[in-house]
């Protein structure tokens, strides 16, 4: 049979077990789940536009690298193609970090 003490230690767990609860409804309530998660979609969106412009850049100076070895005399022409290729590629890390500000500012 458990006794009075048994029961009052059960009855201690049940109260912080509830207390918890409350606390973490609470942090949820008061905007810091909120602003963790604004940072961290913040911090996805750059980092993955930036891995995206990163793999890119490299496929566009393998390619040119490529071509200069297989056709040097077209070095000159492919030359304005490849930095035409790096600006937009390059672009796509600033539509990256414009969106996140945007998402983290107005969500």
């Amino acid at each position: 049979m458990p006794t009075s003490k048994g029961c009052a230690g059960f009855a201690g767990a049940a109260d912080l077990r509830r207390s918890l609860v409350i606390a973490t409804v609470l942090a949820a309530t008061t905007g810091d789940v909120t602003k963790a998660g604004k940072a961290i979609g913040l911090a996805l969106g750059v980092g993955l536009g930036a891995l995206g412009a990163g793999v890119g850049i490299g496929n566009i100076f393998a390619s040119m690298i490529q071509s200069v070895a297989r056709q040097p005399e077209l070095r000159g022409e492919l030359q304005g193609i490849q930095w035409l290729g790096f600006a937009l590629t390059e672009a796509v890390v600033f539509y990256g970090l414009l969106g996140s500000i945007l998402a983290y500012v107005l969500v």
